[in-house]
């Protein structure tokens, strides 16, 4: 009777071990999932080191739990498996999936039981409004001229359930804003970027919270581009020069050989300065600042979009696009801004030295980089031909010049259109307020040219 009820007592204390060792799960919604369409893919992580038998995914509405997905593996419950890896399961939630869902709030449940002897079942949820409506969006009927590397104006009706709409050039996108006194219609300013093929076909779209989204094609014509490219020496001395001037200690690209340092400044330097001032685009006024055309100044030592092959010792040994217009001034002379507008940024920018950036309304800025001295701050208001501070060469500068260039939403364009009084005014003004479309125009916003006196050209 003893051995018995002893072996009872250890039956007992077992199975209490057994529950207190069980575990629980740990279920994480990532990415979060904010809205539901048709269908909305969900993706969860689950972790538990015993691992879990069941996982459950529901969605709740009017009282209502509708089941997305279940998954079941065989139970382990007193030889339980240890050291489990987290696992990741992905589901539809969407009207697809649970054909009974409306518009309107609902939430989002899973639930998993754990594989052990307790099988505790955990629970995670997430509140979601449900979008069922698609998206349209209709274009305007204008004729688009765009130059490669340069910019247009779209107008779009956007309608149904919609969040978001804009213009779509292969892999880039352009918000839109509304245009001003025409109630529900939209307007955004793109670029057909300088290093797309030239048969890509632009789209105004719109999309909703959901995901959905519509696009419809617009009338234009590409004019494409040839961008120049060339060798750009480079010799023991200036890189040197260059490394010592952006990054003296080391930190940025260390290392005891030079030309690595150059190459990772060249690269990964300018590439991440490029994304610096991409990101700039959301400091903007939803308002035109810019009053007539940009002025030119200096002289044009290099060009937009010129493809450098930089050689070293005879051998090519990297290669990158100058984004912008290196404009030759004298040492020490004030570097203007090309129009009115605010600062967003007037600070150090890596491969761009002492920079400031001005913001024109509408996502239109335009960039001073390698600048001695920067006599502005962000917030500044600032008028046409105002000096910002003096002309330098800081940063990835052999010698004094301003590099300038103009970015769209982040994407940087030929500004040379931006000298074009008449471009201006019939690619952009135009569409923005339709009386000025029965101005009398000039020549061709097309194929003109930036000419010296119209453009207030200061050469130095």
């Amino acid at each position: 009777m003893k051995v018995i009820i002893a072996i009872a007592v250890l039956a007992v204390i077992s199975v209490i071990a057994l529950f207190t060792m069980s575990s629980n799960s740990v279920l994480t919604i990532n990415p979060e999932v904010k809205t539901v369409g048709v269908t909305t893919p969900v993706t969860v992580k689950i972790s538990n080191p015993h691992g879990v038998r069941r996982i459950g995914a529901y969605i709740e509405q009017g009282g209502a739990r509708l089941s997305l997905t279940e998954v079941k593996t065989p139970a382990h419950r007193f030889f339980w498996r240890r050291h489990q890896a987290p696992q990741t399961l992905t589901f539809d939630a969407g009207k697809n999936k649970a054909p009974n869902l409306k518009e309107g709030d609902a939430r989002i449940v899973v639930e998993a039981d754990a594989d052990d002897l307790a099988g505790h079942t955990d629970t995670t949820s997430l509140a979601v409004k449900v979008i069922l409506a698609p998206p349209r969006v209709a274009p305007d009927d204008a004729q688009h001229y765009i130059n490669q590397g340069g910019m247009e104006l779209a107008v779009m009706t956007p309608g149904g359930s919609w969040s978001e709409a804009g213009v779509k050039v292969g892999q880039y996108t352009f918000r839109s804003f509304p245009l001003p006194g025409r109630p529900g219609q939209r307007f955004a300013m793109f670029a057909y970027p300088w290093d797309l093929a030239d048969n890509l076909t632009p789209l105004v779209f719109a999309r909703n919270l959901a995901g959905a989204e519509a696009t419809a094609q617009f009338w234009f014509r590409l004019f494409p581009k040839k961008f120049r490219t060339r060798d750009f020496p480079i010799d023991d001395a200036l890189i040197s020069k260059l490394v010592n001037q952006i990054d003296p200690g080391g930190t940025l690209a260390p290392g005891p050989d030079m030309l690595s340092r150059f190459l990772k400044i060249n690269g990964e330097m300018r590439r991440k300065n490029n994304q610096q001032l991409a990101d700039l685009r959301f400091k903007t006024e939803e308002k035109i600042l810019w009053n007539g055309p940009f002025l030119h100044w200096g002289k044009e030592e290099s060009l937009f979009a010129d493809v450098r092959n930089y050689m070293y010792q005879g051998k090519k040994v990297d290669q990158q696009v100058h984004l912008g217009f290196d404009l030759s001034d004298t040492a020490n002379a004030p570097v203007h801004v090309a129009n009115d507008g605010r600062v967003v940024w007037a600070a150090d920018l890596g491969i761009y030295g002492n920079c400031v950036v001005v913001d024109h309304g509408y996502a239109l800025q335009s960039i001073y980089g390698h600048m001695n001295r920067i006599d502005v701050k962000v917030g500044d208001m600032v008028k046409k031909n105002q000096s910002l501070g003096v002309a330098g060469a800081t940063g990835l500068a052999g010698g004094v010049h301003v590099h300038f260039s103009m970015q769209i939403d982040g994407v940087q364009v030929n500004p040379r259109e931006w000298w074009d009084e008449h471009w201006i005014h019939d690619r952009i003004l135009s569409k923005l307020d339709p009386t000025l479309a029965s101005a009398p125009k000039a020549e061709s916003p097309v194929t003109s040219q930036p000419r010296a006196k119209a453009h207030g050209r200061r050469r130095k």
